[in-house]
Formats: C-alpha cells, structure tokens, sequence
C-alpha cells in the first residue's frame, strides 16, 4: 500500500482521492474544511491548509509516494514546480495555461516523472492518439468534447464541477489549430459547427484552445479540439465576451476600479455551480484518419459518460479523474518509469499502458466506444 497525496478536495479532487483510496493510503489537503468535510468518512486523511504556501506545501507533501494535482489552472504551474523542486512524482489535472516543458529539464534533473493534462480532454483524448500514431501515419485528428447538465437551464444551460473562472478562461483564450501543418490561430467560440449523439440529441462545438501539448508533439497535418456545449448556449457567452465581461483589465465605476471579469465570476458561480446531486453527461467524439499498412484507415471513438447515481460522482469527476487515477497506479506500479514532463500523448504511445488505462476506465464503467 502507498502513500498518495491529493492536493485540491473539489468534486474531481474528491473522486481522484476515493477511487484511490481503495488501494492506498491517501491524504487530501484543501484549504476549504467544508471541502474536506466530504471525505471524513471516507477512510481518507484530510488537512486543511494553503497549497500556495511553499512552506506548508514542502512540509505536507514530504511523507508521500506520489502527489495528484488537482487544484484551479491559476494554481497549477507553481504547484507544479515546487512539487517538482521537492522530488515528488506527480500526476496533474490543473490544466493550467502556461507551458509545461518550461520544466521538463527541473524534472529530469530531479528524477521526477510529471505527468500532465492527465484528464479526459486533454488527456485520454491524447493518450488515444498517440496510440494510433504509433501505429500509422495519420493525416486528421478531431476531438469533440463537453461535460454539460442534463437539465437545461436557461440561458447558459452550464454547469461545471470546477471554477467559473477556469471556465472563462476556455472562452477567452485564442484557440490553436493545425491546418495543412501550419497553425491557425482564432478566437475562441467561432466556426460553430453540429455534432450528433443518440444519447443526448445536437450539441454545438465551438474552437477552443484544447490541443495544448499536441502542438508541440506531434507530426500531423490537420489537428483540432472543439468543445461542445447544448444547442443555443454559444449566442449567450459571444454576448458577454462581445460586451466585456470577460475582460481582465480593470474599469473605473464611482472612483473604484474593479475587473469585469471578477464580477463575472463572481455572478456566474452560483449559475453554472455543479452541485453533488445534479445530474450530467460527458460525452466526446474522436475521429482519426489516415494511413495504416499502406492501407487508408479510419478511427472513431465515442464517449458518453453519466453522472453515477449509486456513488454519487459526476460523470467529468469520473472520465477526468479515472483517466487520473489509471495513470497514478501506473506510476506507482512502476509500470511507467519515464523521467520529466510527460504529456498524455506519450503514454498512449505503450501498447501496454494504452491496455491498461483503458481497461482500468470500462472496470468503472467508463466505455470509448469504436
């Protein structure tokens, strides 16, 4: 039995320290009790206190075989590198914006295996692809991806298990992509376009900067990630971009300056606020293209994930933090021992650990379907 730190106790924090609580002995560290709170029962440690203290963050960390990442994308990168200055292995799910191989030579150095965007997009997506791109040489990769509410509530018909601010940031960043090997740079939620899934009708898919690691580490000549949301929500986000209030830059009202995207966050949170019992979906589409054995080929697979019931997780809580979870026992299993930034991408390229991520999400009940 290992030990296993958990940093960030949210509802995909939460499902991470669970599911591995079933093997290992696991601490969860928050800096909200009530967060924490959730997990008493759970035959999980807690301790509440600040992951942005480097001090505490060194001192709670230190006993631990392996750290999960699970904090907001704005705390992700310096967590990220003081877990890697103290000689921790880590697995990540913060997704934060900066770039990841910035500390990969930290990492080596340190003989710290960091892997990161290890969710459902990024991360399973990618561990998808660099499968295939072992095996032949593909020209196109599509992914589609959304976590949304069942119940579509009016106007925004959104909820999300992490922070509105998070959220916005996926609205706000220009969106990269890759065509004919070059790449196209837009700005996030254009080219809508219709997406088709029997379980849950049409959902709109919008360009979002999702392709992350993949820019850097793959060879193919058209790759893009779009992300989906119900049918109809796209007007309303263009609406509050379009007016400015996703702007950072701070604006004078009554001799206070004040950052409109501060209160968006602020007014936003109670409206797309993921709750324990709400029921929602994840669902993704990926399709591959190319050429395999001298032979065109094409690749499909499909995703569709809902909340669960019995346990109570929601369902991106399950397809990002099992994608999490596989890896971290990978790890911990030494079944996985490369040193530095390890992008999702890389793992998939193993046979073998392609195998057992995938059969360690259908054992939760997490299918992709080809």
């Amino acid at each position: 039995m290992k030990k296993i730190c958990v940093l960030g106790a949210g509802l995909v924090g939460k499902a991470i320290a669970i599911d591995l609580s079933k093997q290992h002995k696991v601490t969860s560290v928050d800096i909200n009790q009530n967060s924490l709170k959730k997990l008493n029962s759970k035959n999980i440690q807690t301790v509440c206190g600040d992951i942005s203290d480097d001090s505490f963050l060194k001192k709670t960390i230190s006993p631990f075989d392996l750290v999960i990442g699970a904090v907001p994308g704005f705390m992700g990168y310096k967590m990220l590198k003081n877990v890697i200055e103290y000689k921790k292995n880590i697995v990540d799910i913060s997704f934060f914006p900066e770039d990841p191989f910035t500390l990969n030579n930290l990492a080596i150095k340190n003989n710290v295996t960091a892997v990161v965007d290890c969710g459902v997009a990024p991360g399973m997506g990618n561990i998808i692809l660099g499968y295939h791109n072992k095996k032949m040489k593909i020209d196109s990769y599509k992914c589609y991806v959304g976590g949304l509410p069942k119940e579509k509530t009016w106007p925004y018909m959104y909820k999300a298990p992490f922070s509105p601010i998070d959220v916005i940031e996926e609205y706000i960043r220009p969106a990269r992509y890759i065509v004919n090997n070059k790449i196209v740079i837009k700005d996030a939620l254009t080219d809508v376009e219709n997406i088709d899934f029997p379980e849950c009708g049409t959902l709109e898919a919008f360009n979002t900067d999702g392709l992350r690691t993949l820019i850097r580490t793959m060879n193919i000549s058209n790759m893009i990630e779009k992300t989906m949301r119900h049918k109809g929500s796209v007007k309303y986000l263009k609406a509050l971009k379009k007016t400015g209030f996703f702007n950072t830059k701070e604006i004078e009202i009554n001799g206070n300056k004040i950052s409109p995207i501060k209160i968006s966050e602020r007014l936003l949170l109670p409206l797309w606020k993921l709750n324990e019992n709400d029921e929602e979906f994840t669902a993704m589409r990926i399709l591959i293209k190319g050429t395999e054995n001298s032979v065109e080929k094409k690749y499909e697979y499909n995703l569709y994930d809902e909340y669960d019931k019995k346990t109570k997780t929601s369902s991106m809580a399950r397809t990002t933090g099992y994608t999490c979870t596989a890896v971290a026992n990978l790890i911990l299993e030494k079944k996985f021992k490369h040193k530095g930034i390890i992008p999702p991408e890389y793992l998939g390229e193993e046979k073998k650990v392609f195998n057992y991520i995938v059969n360690y999400l259908l054992k939760r009940g997490v299918k992709y379907n080809t």
